[in-house]
């Protein structure tokens, strides 16, 4: 049965597109997989998992059955390098996790505090020493996908200012929003346990 739906597959040029689209999926899901993995989310990583890794065998199996078709081999090909670019894209998209802001200027950051505390974001300054003398540096931590507005407020106050953007994997306490438990969904020893205060 399986040979004989390779065979139409090939037949009607069909079977190249169907392995590029598997590819495509098994890739985007890998890439999301892994990005997902380096920001500690435990649960969602493994359920990716399981969906790439199905798609994959289908894939590989498909091209291996038609080891004489080069529009496999292509299809192969092209959805392995759309792909990675589409998992980037997407999770770029979906903004996912905290980042801390550093900024350094040479100005006075009074008014660089007051934009970003007025925004409702916490912030941290420090003085230091830059190689043409003293600067100000402000630590700010916030969700990604909320970059863009702390960005755009210390353009407006310094465009010359120099900022670095990392990834926080944790903070505590957390600043940036509780998440809500959804208690009942998990057993009791995947519940994050409460200290006493």
């Amino acid at each position: 049965m399986t040979a004989w739906l390779s065979d139409l597959f090939a037949t009607f040029s069909f079977l190249p597109i169907l392995v590029f689209v598997a590819e495509l999926s098994v890739v985007t899901i890998s890439t999301l997989r892994i990005i997902f993995l380096s920001r500690g989310m435990k649960l969602l990583a493994p359920v990716l998992g399981f969906f790439e890794i199905t798609i994959w065998l289908f894939a590989i199996g498909q091209v291996m059955n038609n080891l004489s078709s080069p529009g496999c081999f292509l299809g192969f090909a092209g959805g392995f390098t759309l792909g990675n670019y589409l998992g980037v894209l997407i999770e770029k998209r979906l903004a996912l996790g905290t980042v801390i802001v550093h900024t350094v200027t040479h100005r006075d950051a009074t008014k660089l505090v007051e934009g970003l505390r007025g925004a409702d974001y916490g912030v941290t300054i420090i003085d230091a020493a830059g190689a043409r003398g003293a600067v100000k540096v402000v630590l700010t931590v916030v969700k990604r996908r909320e970059l863009e507005t702390v960005l755009a407020i210390i353009r407006r106050f310094d465009p010359e200012a120099f900022y670095s953007v990392d990834e926080v994997r944790d903070a505590r306490p957390n600043l940036v929003g509780e998440r809500r438990q959804l208690r009942g969904l998990f057993p009791s020893f995947l519940q994050p346990s409460r200290r006493a205060a």
